[in-house]
């Protein structure tokens, strides 16, 4: 079995960035090194996982509202600009702060129930993309089941990731949030690494800017 040191992914990958560096490989590409930025350059946890809008600005909130009182179906199709935490891994080897953040990047969620990220984290020449599926499961929430191979520094095929979503899409559709886990598997399909956070997503539309 790899050692808990080998794979460290989350999201759609491992890449928590700049001061504690150890081996890793990720679910979304391959990375030489896991870097932990500090908490304090982090966005923050949410105190409550499942209210996209805790901590957004006034101007989040009216435009929300807006689109809440259209009529709009706060529905999870579309693209979204994504930042993952860690949460729950002060006890991982190595540990991981509260929220670091694990992984950036932009996902796609299409209508026919199928889901495409790609990590911010990691050069695509290691892989930096994954897919998933996901599925309704109340007026506005939804789970996705999220697949990636892994792969070493060498262009050898090290294992699987899966992660796992539970998100809360905003009234008006415009922000999302919820929780994650994520599970590495080796070749022999043995779990070598778990972890646990947060994600929140922006929608992206055609006036957003980078």
């Amino acid at each position: 079995m790899k050692t808990m040191n080998r794979i460290i992914a989350a999201a759609c990958g491992a890449a928590v960035l700049a001061v504690l560096m150890v081996p890793a490989a990720s679910a979304c590409g391959v990375a030489t090194s896991l870097h932990l930025q500090g908490v304090s350059a982090s966005p923050q946890l949410k105190t409550d996982s499942n209210n996209p809008l805790e901590g957004a600005s006034p101007e989040t909130l009216f435009r929300d509202a807006q689109a809440s009182a259209s009529g709009r179906t706060a529905s999870i199709v579309g693209m979204w600009k994504i930042t993952e935490l860690s949460m729950g891994n002060t006890t991982h080897n190595p540990p991981i702060p509260d929220g670091a953040q694990i992984d950036f990047g932009y996902a796609q969620w299409h209508s026919d129930g199928t889901e495409f990220y790609n990590s911010g984290g990691f050069a695509p020449a290691t892989q930096n993309y994954c897919l998933g599926v996901w599925v309704q499961t109340g007026n506005y929430t939804y789970q996705v089941n999220h697949f990636a191979l892994t792969y070493d520094m060498t262009g050898v095929y090290t294992g699987i990731i899966n992660i796992l979503e539970t998100i809360t899409v905003s009234p008006g559709g415009t922000k999302y949030s919820g929780t994650f886990t994520i599970n590495a598997y080796d070749t022999n399909g043995n779990q070598v690494n778990h972890l646990t956070g947060q994600v929140t997503g922006t929608r992206v539309t055609v006036d957003t800017a980078p």
